[in-house]
């Protein structure tokens, strides 16, 4: 099958990205074969670039929508021709391909509402959004006096647009997004956020502008090592704090005298240990999809889909590593 891979030669310091022909995965009986059709990129992709040792090679892409081509002997939920998406498994290779075998359990049948482009922007971001929400924070046990409120750090991202209309729509907090440029302000405002606040500036001041005294959750997206202190700060006493970036630093102490909790987000952690709870990203993803198509969420892909090949691919993971995105890109598969 032809794919586009991650490669970094030996005594290379870089990895490039290529067409390959290589052999069509092997189909275990859990397995789903999907004929993809659409994929998004993600911060992860470069992460697993920058991992690469001297001589690897890898198919990269976690985030895709298909068409099931086969399945395994023990599948029982899905049949050929049924339209799935899924996030995958980062121990196996990624959707940039023609093929990709994925478990079923953590597949489900995407959006009927949807085509194939505008679904593939979601699934890892949801998945990532929900866990943080409900498995994480658990606001679904809250009962809460009032409206509990919760402050994106980076709402425009990948996993941010769609957490804060997860927070805003489903878990019913009060939304507050960071956002620093005129154009991700409005793209925040528009997927539901209540209020947004520059993160350059003094974050109290703006939140007391805004009658909010204090927030009982923050959900760093980025930049985490470098919003630990006014996190703490502005976190209610009992609240809770999640990341899923890597900061070289991360001093927790100053989250001590509020007993605040500490959440570190990572969805390929149920894949990666296979967890008796493995068949819960399926089901989240069943129940995002029922969400989009009664029209509670909506697709966050944002610029032109364009054909995946290298060139794009390439500039897309420099715009991610940047951190100037805004909402997912997507890439039509037409590689056979």
């Amino acid at each position: 099958m032809k794919a586009l891979a991650a490669v970094r030669e030996s005594g290379s310091e870089t990895t490039r990205l290529v067409h390959l022909d290589v052999p069509a995965p092997e189909v275990g009986e859990r397995d789903v074969l999907v004929k993809v059709k659409a994929v998004a990129a993600n911060p992860v992709d470069y992460k697993v670039r920058d991992g690469m040792a001297p001589g690897d090679k890898r198919i990269l892409g976690w985030d895709a929508t298909g068409v099931v081509h086969s399945v395994g002997g023990n599948v029982r939920g899905f049949k050929p021709g049924d339209r799935v998406w899924y996030a995958g498994n980062i121990e196996r290779e990624g959707a940039y391909a023609e093929f990709q075998a994925v478990d079923e359990r953590i597949v489900s049948h995407m959006p009927s509402s949807l085509g194939f482009e505008e679904a593939a922007a979601l699934p890892l971001a949801s998945i990532t959004a929900w866990e943080i929400l409900f498995d994480r924070f658990r606001t679904h046990l809250t009962t809460p006096s009032h409206q509990k409120s919760i402050l994106v750090v980076g709402g425009a991202g990948g996993v941010g647009s769609t957490m804060v209309q997860l927070a805003a729509r489903v878990a019913n907090l009060k939304v507050i997004a960071t956002a620093s440029r005129p154009e991700s302000v409005q793209w925040v405002r528009g997927l539901g956020a209540h209020h947004v606040i520059d993160p350059r500036a003094d974050w109290r001041e703006q939140l007391s502008a805004l009658n909010v005294h204090a927030v009982d959750y923050v959900a760093s997206l980025t930049a985490s090592g470098e919003h630990v202190a006014r996190s703490a700060d502005i976190l209610a006493p009992q609240g809770a704090f999640s990341l899923t970036d890597d900061p070289a630093h991360l001093d927790i102490g100053v989250f001590k005298h509020k007993s605040i909790s500490i959440h570190w987000e990572l969805m390929f952690t149920r894949s990666l240990y296979e967890t008796d709870d493995l068949h819960e990203q399926g089901r989240l993803l069943h129940r995002v999809a029922q969400l989009v198509d009664a029209g509670v969420l909506k697709s966050t892909v944002n610029g032109p889909v364009r054909n995946l090949d290298a060139g794009t691919l390439d500039v897309t993971h420099q715009e991610l590593r940047a951190g100037t995105a805004i909402g997912k890109r997507v890439f039509n598969v037409s590689l056979g």
